[in-house]
């Protein structure tokens, strides 16, 4: 596999619900994209899934320190690096959000710049227009609703619970984790024939960055990043750091350039079903508005005591309780929400923080970690053939607990969040259609849309 050129793009994700967003740009441009929950073997690829032209890992790594990146992150990042594929990307979120203690992007740099891609520079880009994210003079934007916003004053990101964004330039935030210095293409360096650019980023690299930051605010500022990228890792494998904005630059390009079709691959429309499993670990304001909305729409919404399932003596008995109350619902023929917050200052976040400490990363992982247990037996005592698992960090944990080993995107929802086909070992599980959203994606009604509503 390591020398076959059919491979085009190797990813990781640092969080399950940014996989999928990677892998539905990359799926929706007619590339057979496989999402694996670990690292696939050259053989297993080569035994069950031949024609891929893109290979995503998705991941745990927005919730982990940097020690902890060390020892459980690298080895997997190694590993895809060994696919040979033109460009890595560690794929995260388009709204950038990372900090010096978790899910730092300047230590993964660090990391590629000692064992992987020494003395070469490493590419971010964090824009991605599709998904209404823009970077203007190194300054990050994004929208929330029909509003667009720097990201120090989001509405969601200055907020977030875990990683609060208080810096929109992003070479001021990557500052503050990495001692590498940090180039920008801005989008007046992008303007012009591709001469003219290629001429301004060759001055740039002359300063020798050890990171080179690109501006993104049109489609068309898209697809010259993707030009660049891929002109890099036609050199020589080149590593990538940033949004699924990366996903969109080179499929651009790859289309301008006739290495893929230009038509757009249309998937199935989503089959209805009678009953939906859902489960909510996001604290995000629109996760809040479409746990209300399934409320009003046929959902049973049951709150989670999260700071009872991360008190040891308690979390047994609590799991438990939310099955019974989960399966009664079921049973009844509704559709059941199981949710841990209804918006940023739900009280149940600070109760729990009380619990746990400081240590947001112990939290992501306990409680994601419960809620994939319960999610699991709902399924096995139900039969339910779809699920949808919202927020990052719940989604990146409770999905491993569910014996699955590969997602395919089967079919769109809403920008970033599709419905994916999964593959398992365990025959129950095998073919389980599942949703993962991130916490500020999709309108209100996206629990409705996941269920046919």
């Amino acid at each position: 596999m390591a020398t076959d050129q059919k491979l085009l793009l190797a990813f990781y994700g640092d969080d399950f619900t940014g996989s999928t967003d990677a892998m539905e740009a990359l799926s929706l441009s007619g590339l057979r994209t496989v999402l694996f929950l670990s690292s696939p073997s050259p053989e297993l690829i080569g035994e069950k899934f031949p024609d891929l032209r893109c290979v995503g890992v998705a991941g745990t790594s927005r919730a982990m320190s940097p020690a902890e990146m060390d020892k459980d992150f690298e080895p997997v990042l190694q590993r895809l690096w060994s696919l040979g594929a033109p460009v890595t990307h560690y794929k995260v979120c388009s709204t950038f959000d990372s900090s010096p203690k978790l899910g730092s992007f300047g230590h993964v740099a660090d990391m590629a710049h000692k064992s992987m891609v020494p003395g070469q520079v490493i590419s971010i880009l964090a824009g991605a227009p599709p998904l209404r994210r823009f970077t203007v003079f190194g300054n990050h934007f994004a929208a929330y609703g029909d509003e667009i916003y720097r990201l120090d004053r989001h509405p969601v990101m200055s907020r977030h619970p875990s990683t609060p964004m208080h810096e929109s330039d992003l070479r001021v935030h990557l500052s503050h984790q990495t001692k590498a210095e940090i180039g920008l293409m801005n989008v007046t360096d992008l303007d012009g024939d591709d001469e003219q650019v290629d001429a301004r980023e060759a001055e740039l690299l002359k300063a020798g960055p050890g990171m080179l930051l690109y501006d993104a605010l049109t489609d068309d500022h898209l697809r010259t990043v993707g030009r660049l990228l891929w002109q890099h890792g036609q050199r020589t494998p080149h590593f990538v750091i940033g949004s699924s904005g990366v996903e969109y630059a080179l499929a651009a390009h790859w289309r301008a350039t006739g290495v893929i079709s230009d038509q757009r691959k249309v998937f199935p429309k989503v089959t209805p079903v009678k009953q939906l499993l859902a489960v909510s670990g996001s604290a995000s304001p629109m996760t809040a508005q479409q746990i209300e909305w399934a409320g009003n729409n046929g959902f049973d919404c049951i709150r989670i005591p999260t700071d009872k399932l991360v008190q040891p003596g308690a979390a047994q008995q609590a799991q438990q309780q939310l099955v019974e109350q989960g399966l009664a619902s079921l049973s009844a023929g509704n559709s059941v929400l199981l949710y841990s917050a209804a918006g940023p200052d739900d009280p149940s976040i600070k109760a729990t923080r009380e619990q746990l400490g400081t240590d947001t990363g112990a939290s992501a992982r306990v409680l994601g970690t419960a809620k994939g247990r319960i999610t699991r037996e709902l399924l096995e005592r139900t039969g339910l053939r779809r699920v949808v698992i919202a927020g990052g960090d719940t989604s990146s944990y409770a999905t491993q607990e569910l014996g699955l080993y590969a997602l395919e995107m089967l079919a769109e929802l809403t920008p970033g969040a599709p419905l994916c086909r999964a593959y398992s070992d365990d025959p129950q599980f095998d073919g389980l259609e599942i949703a993962l959203k991130g916490g500020q994606m999709g309108k209100e009604d996206y629990f409705g849309m996941v269920r046919g509503q």
